[in-house]
Order: structure tokens, then sequence, then C-alpha cells
């Protein structure tokens, strides 16, 4: 099988480690099949896709929606990489998908309005399939409504022209969507259960994810969730991808 390929945008070792592992467990894949690269470290080198199967491309602590001026270095040389990239992904509707961060990356490519406006603190919503998110089949097997993990900075107030919305939740509209066949975002963490999310409630507990003095209670409601369902979108994605 040709390999996956992770581009990873977190500059701290534990998260992103931790994220590569919960990609690698979860989208049932070895080392050998999913091919990481930190963009924070190092500037993302050639990229023929012809070498592999799709595109992820994970969470960050970078919020893409704030003033340019505000962004460091690494973040607007990271963001214009994954723009090329993208040019190219889109022009040729290659397998994709961008989860969290990854999201915002897509949808603002495609012209997507994306601010603060539907923000989410740490924590495990009920996450909507729409009807044409049950018949996509990144969601099949999945329940119409199920709990995922989330805790972003903004988020799509608008979906781009022609995009397909395939789950939605109460406090946030565009929980995952489509672009042309074979394209997707969402917001929630398909990646992420209960200990990856108590190791980043840790590492980001400063980053304003979640208001100080309540880390207690956001460790407390994660650990009582029930999110099993969304690992499924990853194991849906690698299994109608992956090619020889």
């Amino acid at each position: 099988m040709r390999p996956f390929l992770l581009l990873a945008t977190r500059p701290e070792d534990a998260a992103a480690d931790s994220e590569y592992r919960a990609f690698l467990r979860y989208g049932g894949l070895t080392e050998r099949d999913l091919v990481r690269v930190r963009l924070d470290s190092a500037p993302m080198p050639p990229v023929s896709l012809a070498d592999y199967s799709g595109i992820f491309v994970g969470g960050s602590p970078y919020t893409g929606s704030i003033p340019v001026e505000h962004k460091s270095d690494t973040q607007r040389r990271v963001e214009a990489e994954l723009a090329g990239l993208l040019d190219v992904v889109v022009a040729e509707d290659y397998p994709f998908l961008g989860a969290c961060y990854g999201v915002g990356t897509l949808g603002r490519h495609q012209g997507a309005t994306i601010d603060g406006t539907y923000a989410e603190n740490i924590g495990a919503p009920w996450i909507e399939v729409t009807d044409d998110g049950a018949a996509d089949p990144l969601l099949a097997g999945m329940p119409r409504r199920f709990q995922a993990f989330v805790g972003h900075k903004e988020a799509m107030t608008s979906m781009p022209e022609g995009a397909v919305l395939l789950a939605t939740s109460a406090a946030c509209p565009v929980q995952m969507f489509r672009v042309k066949d074979n394209l997707y975002g969402t917001q929630f963490h398909p990646e992420l259960d209960v200990t990856g999310l108590l190791e980043r409630v840790q590492i980001y507990r400063d980053a304003g994810y979640f208001p100080p003095g309540e880390q207690e209670a956001v460790e407390r409601a994660c650990r009582d969730s029930q999110v099993d369902m969304p690992f499924r979108v990853l194991r849906n994605f690698v299994a109608r991808y992956a090619r020889d």
C-alpha cells in the first residue's frame, strides 16, 4: 500500500507525537503506512501526490483567522505551503482529510468565512449527521448522532460554494463538510480518544481552550463522555483510499 501523508503543525513534541500515534491507531495504520511531516520545524519538502494514498492535516495551536501581522513567521510559512499544496490537491480532487485546524485550512482555501463566532471550548458535544452525511462513505456505519471531542478558537460561519454539509452541532453549524468527491474537513477530532484529550488539556491548559480554573471540571466531563464513534471516519477514509 502507498502510505498516507500526515502534515502536522504542532510545535510541542508531546502533542505532535500523541497526534501521530492516534492517527496510526485509529486509522489502522503502521508507521510504514503513515509518513509524518512536521511543518512546524522545517519547510514542506516536495510532495508528489502519486507517492501517497491520501493526505491528512491534523490540529494545531495556530489560529488562521487572526490578522497576519499577529502570526509568527513559521505560521505564515506553513499557511503558504498548505495553500500551495491545496491548489494541486483540490484541482485533482485528491483524497484529503483535514481535522480541526485542517478543516479551516481547506475551508479558507475554498473561500469559506472563518472566524471566532462558533468557537468551542474543549468538550464532547453531540454531532448530528445530515442526510447528505448519512449517504457519504466516510460516515458509513455511523449513527445519526454521536459525541466527539472538540476545542477550537475559530470555525466556519459559511461553507465554500458548492460544498456539502455532512455533520453539524448545536454550537457549531459546520462540523464536517465535503468539497467535490474526495476532499473532507471535520471540525471535531476523528482521531482523539479520552487519553489523548486529557493529554492535550495538560499541554494546552494555558492556551485559552477553556476558562482558567476549570481544568478539573473539563477533565471530569471528558472522562464521562461516550466518545467511541468518530474514529470510524479515519478508518473509512483509509479503507476507501488506500491503494497499491
